[in-house]
Formats: structure tokens, C-alpha cells, sequence
């Protein structure tokens, strides 16, 4: 087991701009979904996304890999980082306020380790990182309301969308390192993202019909943003703050994302939160930060 990195001037200011860009994402979302279908809005992110960086990767004259299996990688990878989640949680974004929704995303750091455990020798749960699953996941429970579990309504149903999207998440991760793990980042998102795509246009035109192209300019602002910043650029900067600071230290970007959601979300569309989703993102945090200082293998 490597010793933990620590963060450089550099990797903690990225490490705040990735925050940044993610917890504006779950707004520009809930914007573009005022407008357009969940599916559409999916569609649209993985489309432009994967754009994006095939113009930097034919920019930089990177090589593409051509072997039938890595593709077919791609296509479960698509499927388990981008189709799954971004639809679960794009819809239930439309019950769940954006501050909530980005306090639940962060279950997927706790799910991430729980799930590395089951498959990986050398991630093992350590009692001091058990106790932070459990403080972590005790934090989600408060966060969505103890009394939402004994009764199913729209908003508890959308609640239960959105982790089921950050388990996704967790499971893309393992599939990641089985599978992807020996390609550029570049290369890996950008697969991912265009097989991502493939799947999400048939399934787009029949639930929603072809996407109309005349739409309002927020709604193309907030999709340029979502898919070209918060996803396209993020990918990119979350693989130069993992190599400068690891893994367990890149964990705790889930604690920038909440505060940044709940503001944008006050001041846009002048949203409250009730009083457990802040202690629950309170317990959750501690949680992470016991994570994050576990001795998680980089």
C-alpha cells in the first residue's frame, strides 16, 4: 500500500474547480429539463461531451484503439457511468430539489468502497473505513428523511432514482479498473461517452421523439454547460487531480459539491432545503473525510 498524497497549491485550486464545475451541473440540468425530455437531455450530454474530446484527441494526434473487445468495454462502461445514472438521476431531479441531489450523489464514494472491497484483494474494508461506510451511509438515510422509508410518493421514488444512478456509478468504477484501466483518460471517456450515445439514440427518438433543435438560449447555455464543462472538461481534470493527489484526496470533492449546488440552487430558483438534509450532509461528510484518510491504495 503506497503512502497517501498530499495535495500540492495546485491539486487542491483544481481540486475546487472540479467541485465547482460538477455542483453547477445538477442546476444547468434542472434548467434544461424545464425545457426538454430527460432522455433528450441525456442525449445531449453524452453527444457533445464525446465531440469534444474527439476533436482534442485528432487535435493532439492521440491513437485510437481498434481491438473489438476494448469497444465492447466501452459499451458497458457507457451503460453503468453515463446512460444508467445520468437518466435515473436526470429524473429524479425533477421531484428533488438540485442542493438534495447533489448531497445523495455524493453516496457514491461511500458505494465506490463498498463495492471495491467485494472485488479487489487490496481494498479491503479496514475497520476504520467499515466505520466510515457506516457514518456515511447513516448521513444519506438523514438526509433524505428516516420517515421516507416507510412510505413511496413521487419525491421518495425520485430519491431512490438518484442513488440508484450513484450505485451505477460505483459499479462503472469497477468495471473501469477491470477493463479500461491500461487506456489514456482521454481515450477511455471518450469511448465511453460515443458508446454512450449510440445507445442513448434509439432509446431518445422513441421516448421522446427526434430532438428538436429549436430551443430557448438557456436551455442551449445550460446543455453547452452540462455537457462541455461539467462532463467533457471535468473528465479531463479529475484524471490530472487523481495523478497529483490520489485517490483518497480526490474522494473529498464530494464534500465541494454540495455547498455549491445548494447555493446555486437558493439564489436560481430560490430553494430551501429542509433542516435533516444539512445534518445529514453534515454525518455524511464526516463519513468521507474518514474515508478519504483511511489509507485508501493510490
Amino acid at each position: 500500500m503506497s503512502p497517501q498524497k498530499s495535495f500540492s497549491p495546485r491539486a487542491l485550486s483544481e481540486l475546487f474547480l472540479l467541485g465547482v464545475l460538477w455542483g453547477a451541473s445538477f442546476l444547468s440540468i434542472r434548467i434544461a429539463l424545464d425545457t426538454i425530455p430527460v432522455m433528450t437531455s441525456v442525449l445531449h450530454r453524452v453527444l457533445w461531451a464525446s465531440a469534444v474530446l474527439w476533436a482534442i484527441i485528432f487535435i493532439r494526434r492521440i491513437p485510437v484503439p481498434r481491438d473489438p473487445r476494448i469497444w465492447c468495454a466501452f459499451l458497458v462502461m457507457g451503460l453503468l457511468n453515463n446512460v444508467l445514472p445520468f437518466s435515473l438521476m436526470a429524473w429524479g431531479q425533477l421531484s428533488v430539489e438540485v442542493g438534495l441531489t447533489s448531497i445523495l450523489n455524493a453516496a457514491t464514494a461511500i458505494f465506490g468502497v463498498v463495492l471495491a472491497a467485494a472485488f479487489f484483494p487490496d481494498e479491503r474494508l479496514s475497520p476504520a473505513r467499515l466505520f466510515g461506510v457506516v457514518i456515511g451511509f447513516f448521513g444519506v438515510a438523514v438526509a433524505i428523511g428516516l420517515g421516507n422509508f416507510t412510505q413511496l410518493n413521487p419525491n421518495s421514488l425520485a430519491q431512490l432514482a438518484i442513488l440508484s444512478g450513484t450505485l451505477s456509478y460505483a459499479f462503472a468504477s469497477i468495471w473501469a479498473r477491470l477493463k479500461l484501466d491500461k487506456l489514456r483518460p482521454v481515450i477511455a471517456a471518450a469511448g465511453m461517452l460515443s458508446a454512450s450515445t449510440l445507445i442513448m439514440l434509439p432509446i431518445t427518438i422513441a421516448i421522446d421523439g427526434v430532438p428538436s433543435i429549436s430551443l430557448p438560449w438557456d436551455t442551449w447555455a445550460a446543455i453547452a454547460y452540462y455537457a462541455v464543462f461539467a462532463t467533457a472538461g471535468a473528465y479531463l481534470l479529475y484524471y490530472r487531480v487523481l495523478a497529483q493527489a490520489g485517490s483518497g484526496n480526490l474522494m473529498l470533492v464530494t464534500l465541494i459539491i454540495p455547498p455549491i449546488s445548494i447555493l446555486l440552487g437558493a439564489l436560481v430558483r430560490d430553494e430551501a432545503l429542509p433542516s435533516n438534509a444539512y445534518l445529514g450532509f453534515a454525518i455524511l461528510s464526516v463519513g468521507l473525510i474518514i474515508l478519504s484518510r483511511s489509507g485508501r491504495r493510490d
